[in-house]
């Protein structure tokens, strides 16, 4: 009994610590050396994922990533920011803001990189996405409109310009409210991000209540 006890408070004792562990910055995260401005209340705080649809790490953080965001309390926004290096980049890039002109983004999201990394599509040409996108109730021509509208342009070029003052050369990438990177070689894997986010999320919450 006694011998079961002390194991119970031993067990009880590993849990406290594990849970008082801290963070590290340069070892879990960065802090970046300017802070990029977020568009949300100063109650709120902001967490920014940067992706591309054909890269196989970004889509394999879907599923961790996506079953956190679905738990995020209420003063947490969560928003995505297609990278954009050039090339199919952009082209994903442009089909995201064209998607979520057409309301039809967070529908076609997850199917646009099941498509490209199970179904070995490409949808790198106007034509190929505004096919795609015919599949969720949008005409091809309204499509094409849409992936060549200024409107979207506008968003890529603005991506590109937020991407760089984050410092961003790889994705996938979090960023906590403007100023806290993390990746998943900091991180230490993919399963890892959305914890260390979790982390900096409370210590942006701490700072707002100092």
């Amino acid at each position: 009994m006694l011998k079961s006890l002390m194991i119970a408070l031993a067990g009880l004792g590993m849990s406290t610590m594990a849970a008082a562990a801290t963070i590290e910055e340069g070892q879990d995260y960065k802090v970046l050396e300017e802070p990029v401005k977020t568009h949300v209340e100063d109650s709120q705080i902001a967490v920014t994922e940067a992706f591309w649809y054909g890269c196989p790490h970004c889509y394999d953080l879907e599923e961790p990533l996506n079953a956190w965001v679905e738990e995020l309390p209420e003063d947490v926004v969560f928003e995505r920011m297609p990278a954009t290096m050039g090339g199919a980049w952009n082209q994903h890039a442009m089909a995201f803001y064209a998607a979520q002109e057409l309301g039809i983004q967070e529908e076609l999201h997850s199917d646009f990189f099941t498509a490209i990394h199970e179904e070995g599509r490409q949808l790198t040409e106007p034509e190929a996405i505004a096919d795609f996108f015919s599949g969720y109730g949008v005409s091809q021509d309204e499509a094409l409109k849409a992936l060549d509208s200024f409107g979207v342009k506008s968003q890529v070029n603005q991506a590109h310009a937020r991407m760089r003052n984050m410092q961003l050369m790889g994705v996938p990438a979090l960023v906590v409210d403007g100023r806290y990177l993390v990746t998943s070689s900091l991180a230490g894997s993919l399963d890892n991000m959305p914890k260390i986010a979790e982390a900096l999320v409370d210590k942006v919450r701490a700072e707002q209540a100092e």
